[in-house]
């Protein structure tokens, strides 16, 4: 069977279809950096699992579902830049 796609078709590759590739090694060292930090103040593993789960699965749900199909590193990338320069721009139509 052949398939035959568009050529404005953008395709990107997933892990299981669900999540990108770039998407899933920032949730990698994201959860990395919160497990470091989560053992260096906690000792209760109850007190660990709260807050790793608090701190980590938003930013994961966040990537899975991303802002209208926008893979989260280019979101992310946006946002920042807006943020160092804000400025909004009128253009009038002649």
């Amino acid at each position: 069977m052949k398939f035959i796609f568009p050529q404005n078709y953008n395709f990107n590759s997933k892990i299981l279809g669900i999540i990108e590739y770039s998407a899933a090694i920032l949730d990698l060292i994201w959860g990395g950096f919160i497990f470091l930090i989560i053992n260096i103040f906690f000792t209760s593993i109850s007190t660990k699992i709260f807050v790793f789960i608090i701190l980590f699965l938003p930013i994961f749900i966040f990537s899975i579902v991303g802002v209208q199909g926008e893979n989260l590193i280019y979101f992310l990338t946006y946002m920042i830049k807006y943020f160092i320069k804000q400025k909004l721009y009128f253009y009038e139509k002649i």
